[in-house]
């Protein structure tokens, strides 16, 4: 009789534990969603400001080149900066490639804190 309680009160604080640490994942995933979303939020905020600005300044630095030119070289000025623009518009559209291959490391600590978990549990199972 003690020993079925015993072993009963084992079962439950085994669940317990289980449990708890189902929750403490499950909350580190949830953190580590909220920290994504505002990562990715504020990038894009930053990144239009920026695309915004520099797509300005340089299109008037252009213009103003070309304005400058105007008498002798107006179509070389032209040429020149429509090259240029395409070239990097073509590098910033293989960099935007390469980082989208590259993929996330969402949820990585998540997943390192469950490897662990995993780990402990056998070596706990090893040594008995």
């Amino acid at each position: 009789m003690a020993s079925s309680q015993r072993l009963s009160s084992s079962v439950k604080g085994l669940a317990a534990t289980v449990l708890e640490l189902v929750q403490l994942r499950v909350e580190l995933f949830s953190i580590e969603a909220q920290e994504e979303v505002l990562r990715v939020g504020a990038l894009l905020v930053y990144g239009a400001v920026a695309v915004a600005f520099l797509s300005l300044g340089v299109v008037l630095l252009a213009l103003l080149i070309t304005v400058a030119l105007w008498d002798s070289h107006r179509l070389l000025a032209l040429g020149v900066f429509t090259g240029l623009f395409l070239l990097m518009g073509a590098v910033a559209a293989w960099l935007a490639r390469e980082r989208v291959r590259s993929g996330t490391k969402l949820f990585s600590a998540s997943v390192d804190e469950l490897r662990q978990d995993r780990e402990g549990l056998r070596s706990t199972r090893g040594a008995e």
